[in-house]
């Protein structure tokens, strides 16, 4: 839990892994303890970048991503919690642009607070992706909360479950 001080506006970075789905779950406890509104946030950009997009702009392919995004966020409420709770405000939020930067604009207030999920990433992963966390903690304007992977992801072998995922796809 988030020590001292009033929050009245909880933001988090929702994406659909083990990890965010965890820290939704920890958002939620969090919103309800400090009576605060939860806004839940997937960033996205469209296939292949902005830079086709900024050059060739297409008004309906965007609405078709924002709506693609829109659904992969109620998802991830399914996968989490059943669905979004209606006995808390919640707002579901789709913003274009990298997960820390929308997460640190939309989080612009001394009295808000941002969560987001530590990843599991190995060094190739963290040098080929950028962090989320690191660049909130870097930035952000307010208190920024980071959420450890549920025990059970920590014991979990990825590559013994891809591999297997794998297996299971093509065989079966």
């Amino acid at each position: 839990m988030v020590m001292g001080g009033s929050i009245s506006r909880i933001f988090v970075g929702v994406h659909g892994s083990i990890g965010s789905l965890h820290a939704l779950r920890s958002a939620l406890a969090e919103a309800r303890e400090r009576d605060a509104v939860l806004y839940s946030v997937l960033a996205w950009t469209p296939p292949g970048g902005d830079t086709l997009d900024r050059r060739v702009p297409e008004p309906h392919l965007r609405q078709l991503w924002v709506a693609c995004a829109m659904r992969e966020l109620r998802t991830a409420w399914d996968d989490a919690l059943g669905g979004v709770p209606d006995d808390h405000p919640v707002k579901l939020r789709v913003d274009r642009g990298d997960p820390g930067w929308v997460l640190s604009s939309l989080a612009d207030r001394d009295d808000d607070l941002i969560v987001v999920g530590a990843g599991r990433g190995g060094r190739l992963r963290r040098a080929t992706h950028r962090s989320v966390v690191r660049y909130c903690v870097a930035r952000a304007q307010c208190r920024v909360m980071v959420v450890p992977p549920p025990p059970l992801a920590r014991q979990f072998d990825h590559r013994m479950f891809r591999r297997r995922h794998l297996h299971d796809l093509l065989n079966g």
